[in-house]
């Protein structure tokens, strides 16, 4: 089925220099995740498994590798009218700018989002990690006739100043709404929250920044060129003005902006409960289909780690770890929370000889290496007696091989660790 009324459009996000150097080559919906998902998958699942099958992907940076996962994983019936498709921003006789904001880029792709018949717009973003069912918060917005319905989550009061904080009635509209507030505004913008959340002191509404907006409301609003963020602008205007309702989410959620929230939830994964559970088959997360071997594993400790599709790994000891497909990890390793994003090809046995001969690291992990607190993009090589040691005590850096931010050491895409290398 398809939910006809509902279409959904994701916001692929700005530049993210925050999320760089893993942002350097891709869009933040395209960075990888759970060692073989990519961060657009958790949305587009989301809208999948509440039958909501026509999404638009709103991008302009970074946006090759994007298109090219789209394309090879949402690929529905040719006798649906199911899509995913990318939006990347144009420049048209109207309009020679690129995207604004999250509510410009919205303004310039109407001329394709109003091609289509629907009654509600879902506004989601596309760097978000959270398992949500939209029909019940669709459900919320129609039963209360609201004109836009805001997600919120209930957050204490260390982390409501990184937030859009906003205060309800009786009836869960919203009354008012500050973007974050500074600890001495807070005083007064509690809410009404259930008895677990308040027992866990999180009596703030945050905004998800997930949005559901009538179509005419919608329209109307993007009618006014001045307006061009979502949460900085349309929503506390349209507060007072328009029936805006708060939907209260209560499960996991996390703002994928930073490297710091990125490993965090990445390594969260392998917890023996995690918050985010990717075994829940009723909302597992969809993506693109490989065709990989098994992994193979020889004479290593594994705890609280994932292993993906195609690795071959020879090391010592992997704890507290995430290793992504076609990892190769060789002899003696000890690696530690460590998210290793994996391959994207298979280098041959000779090129792994002729790389041997030249003195050049294979992609993956050499032998007898020490890694600890970091992540490994992409067709990484890293040599032999490596030493590699996140922590607090490293200072931020940004070198042509790596980059190091809040103690967390980031190894870029394709570069090159020299054998003996060490970070500690």
């Amino acid at each position: 089925m398809i939910n006809k009324k509902v279409l959904a459009i994701i916001l692929g996000g700005g530049q993210g220099t925050r999320l760089s150097p893993l942002t350097d080559n891709r869009s933040k919906p395209a960075v990888s995740i759970a060692g073989k998902y990519r961060l657009v998958d958790i949305p587009i699942s989301n809208c999948i498994h509440c039958d909501i099958k026509r999404m638009f992907v709103l991008t302009q940076f970074n946006s090759a590798s994007l298109n090219r996962h789209i394309k090879n994983t949402y690929t529905f019936s040719t006798f649906s009218q199911a899509f995913v498709d990318i939006m990347a921003a144009e420049q048209t006789p109207e309009n020679k700018t690129w995207f604004q904001g999250t509510a410009d880029a919205v303004r310039q792709s109407m001329h394709h989002v109003l091609n289509h018949e629907f009654e509600y717009a879902l506004i989601l973003s596309g760097d978000q990690l959270y398992q949500m069912d939209f029909d019940d918060m669709l459900e919320q917005h129609m039963n209360k006739k609201a004109e836009i319905s805001i997600a919120t989550l209930p957050v204490n009061a260390n982390d409501a100043t990184g937030f859009g904080i906003l205060k309800t009635d009786d009836e869960s509209f919203i009354s008012s709404f500050v973007e974050k507030p500074s600890s001495e505004q807070l005083n007064g913008w509690e809410s009404e929250v259930d008895d677990e959340m308040k027992a866990e002191g999180r009596n703030y509404l945050a905004s998800m920044g997930i949005y559901i907006f009538n179509r005419e409301l919608l329209v109307e609003l993007m009618s006014n060129p001045d307006t061009i963020d979502f949460g900085k602008e349309i929503i506390p205007q349209s507060i007072g003005k328009n029936k805006v309702l708060a939907y209260q989410y209560k499960g996991y959620w996390t703002d994928i902006g930073t490297i710091a929230s990125f490993f965090e939830a990445n390594i969260g994964l392998t917890e023996e409960i995690p918050q985010f559970d990717l075994f829940n088959t009723s909302k597992n997360v969809l993506t693109r289909p490989r065709i990989l071997p098994p992994s193979k594993i020889y004479g290593t400790l594994l705890n609280k780690s994932m292993i993906a599709d195609g690795c071959i790994i020879n090391a010592k000891t992997i704890e507290n770890s995430v290793i992504g497909i076609r990892s190769r990890i060789g002899k003696g390793c000890d690696i530690k929370s460590t998210y290793m994003i994996g391959a994207n090809v298979y280098q041959e046995i000779d090129e792994i000889e002729k790389d041997k001969k030249s003195g050049t690291p294979y992609i993956g992990v050499g032998e007898n290496c020490v890694i600890e607190n970091a992540i490994i993009d992409k067709d990484a090589r890293i040599g032999n007696n490596v030493t590699l040691k996140g922590g607090k005590h490293l200072k931020d850096a940004t070198e042509e091989a790596y980059v190091i931010k809040d103690g967390i050491i980031v190894v870029r895409r394709r570069a090159v660790i020299p054998n003996g290398f060490t970070i500690e």
